[in-house]
């Protein structure tokens, strides 16, 4: 049932409301007819920015896409960092000429100064992306003793150290898995290894929303693809009894092999993967499951092994076990994980394995010291902590978002929490407006979603504090009223709230409410104190927390001073959950640790430009 109605949920927050789709589907039309406009008295075709004689490099399309909607609100994708993607990041701030025409006007300056955000962006699920006390010395130590930054070779041609051999026994042993293979690219993990293990009379069957790597993979590989709806395991079992019936095309023999593709955490919703009942049709017909987990290791399940853990799947029951180290051990590249003969097989014809260079030395220790550390090699439960405190952070986050009456994606413990916009004209809008207000917000829209489905992508770091989090839900509260975002009736936002808690016990009997002892079953028996938390009035039921008002100021005005009072409302000035990363975090937060008032000053522009 509860899987059942997280589906539910999710699908009805991913639907635009009528007035607001209509109006974006006006707003597109008019953006379109503008353009041609523009080109037809400019006289503006491809074939003046092409070499004489030469078919056009771009697409005739794209290069209108380009010129006519993505240049004029280029200013809100790519924006330069200036320090570690910690909970708080330095982004460079540029200048970028508006209602520009015409590739020569594309174009943004750096103006030399830079604005220290809070980063809602980065995927820095455990923040290990800053320095760490256990990983950043040993990685310092591998440096000194190797004496190289890169390898400058692929791991077949003198590019495999001790370091290497070690953290593949690692991951082995940290997944439950006999053997793994690094590569040093998390896309090119699927890129390159799909294409491997299946070929021409094979079936590979892809979830809908599955990452781009995925699709180039199943693409290369020659193999016959069908796709299931997002989430559906019956829609699995259906696409699978007609694909056995059928056979293979024209000739209908048996196919080969058939692989399942699916993703622990499916990074443009938040959503989880519900593997148990994708096992289960596996195992029904005998198919091979590939499971992606780039988001979810180490950001799921109790001690962060993944979606297995999460779901209390065997790992035996995946066949193939595919990681990134990208999002939670802050490094680089991925990993496959299987039995051992899997794993030789694709040391000996795997292209990431035999060309591609492999991970630094550096790099792979990073992942190594960030393993042990989750494990308590360490001697602490700094691992372990900081799993719990991302948890906590994911769903506070999650719940505060939707009890003030955004359409927020996504599943209980992901990291990942899509902000549905839909008009593309607010796009740019709340980009902008966050920024303003220092907070650095990664949005998405067409070509990487449909038209109607532009949003804003939030992921939650271990290294935010909760008064991270409150200030954060302060000007996206703020910014949504500005935009008009909130498409919930505040009659519907707690049943919202309740809606997401419900879809909790059946997959956790003993999950836990955020920063608290309290059970999430407990917490809908009586759901009161937490639905207030949630809205932003009180402290947390036996938390002794308060929630910090931002009294932020009309959007006009030229500056703006935000007041944040971080005292706690009900807990006798307890300081917050969380642990600032580095020093600079601390000096800033000093004050709010202490109860007193933390005072920004924002510079805003006149006006909002769209």
């Amino acid at each position: 049932m509860g899987p059942v109605k997280a589906h539910c949920r999710n699908e009805a927050n991913a639907q635009a409301p009528f007035l607001t789709g209509l109006t974006a589907l006006v707003t597109m039309t008019w953006f379109y007819v503008l353009g041609r406009l523009q080109d037809l008295i400019h006289c503006f075709e491809v074939s003046t920015v092409t070499r004489k004689g030469y078919a056009p490099v771009r697409e005739k399309e794209e290069d209108f896409y380009i010129r006519r909607v993505f240049g004029r609100i280029q200013d809100c994708w790519n924006r330069p960092i200036s320090s570690a993607p910690d909970a708080w990041v330095d982004v460079v701030e540029r200048e970028a000429p508006f209602f520009e025409s015409g590739f020569s006007g594309i174009s943004t300056s750096f103006t030399g100064t830079s604005k220290h955000c809070l980063n809602l962006g980065s995927y820095n699920y455990l923040g290990f992306a800053a320095a760490d006390e256990y990983c950043t010395p040993r990685v310092q130590d591998t440096l000194a003793r190797i004496g190289c930054v890169s390898s400058c070779a692929s791991r077949v041609d003198g590019g495999t150290t001790d370091i290497h051999v070690a953290l593949e026994k690692e991951i082995a042993k940290f997944v439950g898995k006999e053997d793994a293979v690094v590569v040093g690219m998390g896309y090119a993990t699927n890129s390159s290894v799909i294409p491997v293990l299946a070929g021409k009379g094979a079936l590979i069957i892809s979830d809908a929303l599955n990452h781009a790597s995925i699709v180039v993979g199943a693409r290369a590989s020659g193999a016959k693809i069908k796709v299931f709806r997002h989430n559906d395991a019956g829609h699995l079992d259906a696409v699978l009894r007609n694909a056995i019936a059928d056979g293979q095309p024209r000739t209908h023999r048996p196919w080969k092999k058939i692989i399942i593709i699916v993703e622990g955490i499916y990074s443009m919703e938040g959503e989880t993967c519900t593997l148990p009942a994708i096992v289960e049709v596996a195992r029904k017909y005998r198919a091979y499951i590939y499971l992606d987990e780039a988001h979810s290791i180490g950001a799921l399940g109790r001690t962060g092994r993944g979606a297995t853990e999460h779901w209390g799947v065997a790992t035996a029951d995946i066949d193939i076990m595919m990681g990134t180290f990208t999002k939670s051990f802050g490094s680089c590249g991925g990993y496959i994980a299987g039995d051992k003969a899997t794993i030789d097989y694709l040391r000996r014809h795997g292209p990431a394995h035999l060309y591609a260079t492999a991970v630094s030395p550096g790099a792979a220790q990073q992942i190594m010291s960030a393993f042990k550390l989750i494990d308590g090699d360490d001697g602490t439960t700094r691992g372990q902590d900081k799993i719990r405190q991302l948890h906590d952070n994911a769903n506070y986050f999650r719940m505060g978002l939707l009890a003030r009456g955004f359409h927020v994606l996504g599943d209980w413990d992901s990291p990942v929490m899509p902000l549905m916009i839909y008009h593309p004209a607010k796009l740019p809008c709340f980009s902008r407006l966050c920024l303003e207000q220092n907070v650095a917000a990664v949005v998405v829209g067409f070509p990487a979603t449909p038209v109607l489905l532009t949003r804003a992508r939030v992921c939650i770091s271990a290294s935010h504090t909760k008064e991270d989090l409150d200030f954060a839900m302060e000007v996206i509260d703020h910014v949504g009223d500005t935009t008009w975002m909130k498409y919930r009736p505040e009659a519907e936002r707690a049943q919202q709230v309740v809606s997401l808690l419900e879809s909790v016990p059946c997959r956790h009997p003993n999950a836990l409410m955020p920063y608290s002892n309290e059970t999430v079953s407990a917490a809908i028996v009586a759901p009161g104190a937490w639905l207030a938390l949630a809205a932003g009035g009180g402290g947390a039921k036996g938390g002794g927390v308060g929630v910090p008002s931002a009294r932020l100021l009309p959007a006009a005005s030229a500056k703006a001073t935000v007041t944040v009072a971080h005292g706690a409302a009900n807990g006798g000035g307890k300081a917050t959950p969380g642990k600032a990363a580095n020093g600079k975090q601390q000096q800033q937060h000093a004050a709010a640790a202490n109860g007193h008032a933390v005072t920004r000053v924002v510079t805003r522009a006149q006006g909002v430009r769209v």
